[in-house]
């Protein structure tokens, strides 16, 4: 689709089997459609998802509470990811959705109230994952070597105390690193910086010994 014009007949025809009177380029609009004594349907046309077509939008919500945006409609899985977050900034503003695709509008969401449902196991990750992290390490943004994580810190002080220690056990580790699913972490190794050597004990690498020196000051 290359004109924004190409999306117009489609959502009018979509408007006009809604028993609406439909037309375009009104004011400042792309698209105004009347229905007897209802608030006007005022409808944005875009050929990309952009924040300045949110801020048009937006300001539109002056004029009617039923207001709208249409786009093509996209294809592909990352453009359907992004699909679904656009679809949900449009109901957190309380804007309609249209997309268009092979000369058809459809409706991913009317105008509206948003109250979105809170998620308590969401928010006790979140809480897990704030008292797992010491300090601030990530103040400002990203360190130089990427997110420190609660995860890492621990892997971490494991890779401390085998570099002190030599070859320990995992409940050593855990003990004497305060990190108790010490030997669950080097297990699954996720950063390659643990080796195992018998049962149950495990040494440093390589990597975690630069692993130290790389994020020394993380933790």
């Amino acid at each position: 689709m290359e004109r924004e014009s190409q999306l117009y007949a489609p959502v009018k025809a979509l408007l006009v089997a809604q028993g609406y009177e439909v037309k375009g380029e009104v004011g400042a609009a792309d698209l105004v459609a009347i229905r007897g004594d209802e608030p006007p349907v005022i409808v944005e046309l875009k050929l990309r998802i952009s924040l300045a077509l949110f801020h048009q939008a937006v300001a539109r919500l002056s004029l009617s509470d039923a207001v709208y945006i249409a786009v093509p409609k996209p294809e592909g899985r990352s453009a359907r990811r992004g699909l679904k977050d656009n679809l949900a900034l449009c109901r957190r503003l309380g804007l309609g959705f249209i997309t268009v695709r092979d000369g058809r509008a459809e409706v991913q969401c009317d105008p509206g109230p948003y109250a979105p449902r809170k998620s308590k196991a969401k928010a006790a990750r979140l809480l897990r994952a704030f008292q797992r992290i010491s300090g601030d390490p990530n103040e400002g943004g990203a360190t130089r070597h990427g997110i420190v994580t609660g995860y890492r810190q621990d892997a971490l002080r494991c890779a401390a105390y085998l570099a002190e220690h030599g070859p320990s056990r995992g409940q050593d580790v855990a003990r004497g690193a305060g990190v108790k699913p010490a030997t669950t972490l080097m297990r699954d190794n996720h950063y390659g910086w643990f080796d195992k050597v018998s049962k149950g004990v495990y040494a440093l690498t390589d990597t975690g010994r630069d692993g130290l020196i790389h994020w020394g000051d993380s933790w």
